[in-house]
C-alpha cells in the first residue's frame, strides 16, 4: 500500500428511501474530484445505505413486548427501540443507560447497530439487511457507470473497549480484502510475526470517517484514492471471528481472574 493517499468527502444531500445511492456519490464525485478513477476505494455510511434500501422503521408502528418494556425500563430506553434492536439482535449480552450489548452475525456491538442519528423523526434505522450483498451491489452499479474499477466498503461507528469516542468500522466490503494476513513477515529485528493480521478495511472507514462526519455534515461518503490496494472482484466480505476466539468476549464468558 501507498504511504500517502487522497481523502474526498461526498456531499450527496439528503438520503430518502428508495433514493439510488449510486446515482448520488457519481454525481458527487463528479464536483468533488472529477469522477471515479480506478482504485478508488468508496465508503459509505450505513445510515445511507439502510435508508436508500428502504430499512427505515417508523416507532409509533411498534409495539413493544412484555420482554422489551422490562429492558428499557431496566436500561432508560424507549420501549419502542427496545422492541427494535430486540428484533434485530441474535442475544442480548447486557447494557448500561440508553444502550443494550448485542450479539448480531457474529459482531458485538450497541443497540444491535439500530441507530436514530440521521433517520427521519420518528423513525430509526437498522444496519443494512446483508452489508456484504448491499457493498457488492453499490460498486457494480458505480463500476457500470462510471466505468471505473472500485472497491465499496459499507462502515459504521463503534466505541470500543475502554476507549473513549468512535471510529469507523467495515460492516460490508467489496472488491479489496478486509483484512490482511502478516503473519510470517519480520519485524525490525528480524523476528517474526506470529499473530499480525491488519483490519485494513477498519482502518480505510476510520480514515473516511474524518471526512464524512457525524452530525449534520450530510456527507455520508468518501473517496479514499492512492491507497494502491489491488481491486478485484473475487474480494467480497468482512471477515469475523468466533466469540470464544475474541480476547474480549473470551475473558468475559471465562469470568474474570482475581489477580
Amino acid at each position: 500500500m501507498n504511504r500517502s493517499f487522497e481523502v474526498f468527502g461526498l456531499s450527496t444531500g439528503i438520503i430518502r428511501s428508495g433514493d439510488p445511492i449510486a446515482d448520488r456519490v457519481i454525481a458527487a464525485a463528479k464536483t468533488t474530484c472529477g469522477g471515479f478513477y480506478d482504485g478508488d476505494i468508496l465508503v459509505l455510511a450505513e445510515t445511507a445505505v439502510a435508508t436508500s434500501e428502504g430499512n427505515v422503521i417508523r416507532l409509533a408502528e411498534i409495539t413493544p413486548s412484555a420482554h422489551a418494556r422490562r429492558l428499557a425500563e431496566q436500561h432508560r430506553m424507549d420501549p419502542a427501540t427496545a422492541e427494535v434492536v430486540l428484533r434485530e439482535s441474535d442475544s442480548i449480552v447486557g447494557g448500561i443507560p440508553g444502550f443494550l450489548l448485542c450479539m448480531k452475525g457474529g459482531t458485538l456491538l450497541p443497540n444491535a447497530g439500530v441507530d436514530a442519528s440521521n433517520a427521519p423523526p420518528g423513525c430509526v434505522t437498522p444496519l443494512p439487511a446483508d452489508p456484504d450483498a448491499s457493498a457488492l451491489a453499490i460498486k457494480q452499479a458505480v463500476e457500470q457507470a462510471s466505468g471505473a474499477k472500485i472497491a465499496v466498503i459499507i462502515a459504521d461507528s463503534r466505541t470500543h473497549a475502554m476507549r473513549l469516542g468512535c471510529s469507523g468500522v467495515a460492516i460490508g466490503c467489496a472488491g479489496i480484502p478486509s483484512v490482511i494476513d502478516d503473519r510470517g513477515r519480520s519485524d525490525l529485528f528480524g523476528r517474526k510475526l506470529e499473530v499480525t493480521k491488519r483490519a485494513v478495511a477498519d482502518n480505510i472507514a476510520s480514515a473516511a470517517e474524518l471526512v464524512m462526519g457525524e452530525a449534520d455534515e450530510c456527507t455520508p461518503a468518501a473517496i479514499i484514492r492512492g491507497i494502491g490496494l489491488p481491486v478485484s472482484d473475487d474480494q467480497i466480505g468482512v471477515e469475523s471471528i468466533a466469540a470464544n476466539e475474541c480476547l474480549f468476549m473470551g475473558v468475559f464468558a471465562k469470568g474474570r481472574t482475581k489477580k
